[in-house]
């Protein structure tokens, strides 16, 4: 199985001491983000974790605890855009952030750190243009150290209008000018362009819309081939392994304007201060009226007797 950090938060960025506090103690208490009292329990052990994905912006408070990681297969993603502080006021300098992902390439190889280019949107200071000449400094920069580049294009949630009101989604015509010209800068760079639940035309035009953590890339990023159960996918139209994530929305404190996760800032920071690193909860502990459920889980390897753990 799967093990998600990042849909719903980044830990590396600001939680890696409670992740590593999980991993030694070797459990997780997930609340359902709809059904507070509903908590799920998840054993966090090689044996029947065959991946742990992470998706950050930061992964530098991650670094100092890579070797402690290193029973785990993992697959990250690190996003990369070239939006300044008005727009992503808590991203560290992007320089950093370049630095930090080839540490992870050399630690982990290549196939196991892929890059995010998203979301896209346009506004005053972002033209296709400044996108395009953004985008083939960044991949000039990565080649050699990724295999796989995923980019999506802004989805206007009710809560981006309110954050972002100045910023606009591409019309198709937009998405297939901006489409063709990444595709031949992945080519040129040799990196695949995936397309994150996009409209299927985009596959015309040099994309991979096959899904940005597919079995496929799970598989290469970890070794192993992977036998699967049918329909893992959480989202419609995705045809990726997202697996059981562990985070917590409204606790992500980059703040950035266009986020899907966070409602707002204040509410963010109030949970922001409810976490304890110590905790098998991401924010708060166990409450009185929880109901605890005990995951199943077993790992997917084809290539190892199937192992299953139900405590």
């Amino acid at each position: 199985m799967i093990i998600n950090t990042g849909m719903r938060t980044d830990i590396p960025a600001f939680y890696s001491k409670w992740l590593l506090n999980r991993i030694k103690d070797g459990f997780v208490c997930v609340r359902n983000p709809y059904y507070t009292q509903q908590v799920t329990k998840y054993i966090l052990n090689p044996k029947v974790v065959d991946c742990l994905a992470f998706c950050t912006k930061n992964p530098h408070p991650m670094l100092p605890y890579l070797k402690e990681l290193d029973k785990y297969k993992q697959f990250w993603f690190v996003t990369i855009t070239p939006y300044g502080k008005d727009i992503e006021p808590n991203v560290p300098d992007k320089k950093q952030v370049i630095n930090d992902f080839k540490i992870l390439s050399k630690h982990l190889g290549k196939n196991s750190v892929a890059l995010r280019y998203d979301p896209i949107f346009l506004n005053k200071e972002f033209d296709i243009n400044k996108h395009i000449r953004c985008f083939e400094k960044l991949l000039k920069e990565l080649n050699g150290y990724t295999l796989d580049c995923t980019i999506s294009f802004l989805d206007m949630y009710e809560k981006v209008k309110r954050n972002a009101p100045d910023l606009r989604v591409p019309t198709l015509a937009e998405q297939i000018e901006i489409a063709t010209v990444f595709a031949k800068i992945g080519k040129e760079n040799n990196i695949t362009i995936h397309a994150c639940c996009e409209n299927e035309v985009l596959k015309d035009y040099g994309l991979d819309i096959t899904g940005c953590m597919s079995k496929e890339i799970v598989e290469k990023a970890i070794g192993t081939k992977l036998n699967t159960p049918k329909n893992n996918s959480k989202r419609k139209m995705c045809n990726c392994l997202m697996g059981n994530d562990i985070g917590a929305y409204n606790t992500c404190g980059h703040l950035c304007k266009y986020c899907y996760a966070n409602a707002s800032a204040n509410l963010v920071k109030e949970n922001m201060k409810k976490h304890n690193p110590s905790s098998p909860f991401l924010i708060g502990d166990y409450e009185k009226d929880d109901v605890i459920t005990v995951a199943k889980q077993s790992s997917w390897k084809e290539t190892t007797k199937q192992i299953s753990l139900d405590l």
